[in-house]
């Protein structure tokens, strides 16, 4: 604290003026400092709720980010099961194509070997008829023949 001297009537109107010009120009000096330090105090307020809004918004799109990239696994992964479902359709349809062929197949070869069972068949019947027809026929021929001798033998 300041002591001042004292002088007629009190203390020195020097001392005392410019000591109170000191406390102006420290309190002027205060004052802005203090206003200084406000507005940086505002400007700091401004950049955190910036910051904070800007957190928010990155905050969001990490959200947003995990949202698609479930979704892409999700897609992938019901892509892979389509695969694999497309994949054992065309199995099975393989697989069914696969026995309608041989079943196809058997069936022909069944057929085919009946028809040729049927032809061998038609084969004998016709060599047993050939065999009978000619047998009818010779005993038809004999029985001219006798008719012949027993017509030459009774004119």
């Amino acid at each position: 604290m300041e002591k001042f001297n004292r002088a007629l009537r009190g203390y020195d109107p020097v001392e005392v003026n410019q000591f109170l010009d000191e406390v102006i120009t420290k309190v002027e000096q205060m004052v802005t400092d203090i206003t200084e330090k406000d507005r940086k105090i505002a400007e700091l307020s401004s950049f955190i709720k910036e910051n904070e809004r800007l957190k928010d918004k990155v905050e969001q799109y990490q959200r947003t980010e995990e949202t698609m990239n479930r979704a892409i696994y999700m897609a992938q992964k019901t892509s892979d099961q389509m695969r694999l479902a497309a994949h054992n359709e065309r199995e099975l349809i393989l697989d069914e194509a696969k026995k309608n062929a041989d079943r196809i197949l058997n069936e022909a070869l069944l057929k085919a070997e009946r028809t040729r069972s049927e032809a061998e068949t038609i084969k004998r019947n016709i060599i047993v008829f050939k065999k009978r027809i000619k047998d009818i026929i010779e005993t038809q021929l004999e029985v001219v023949e006798q008719i012949e001798v027993l017509d030459l033998n009774g004119e």
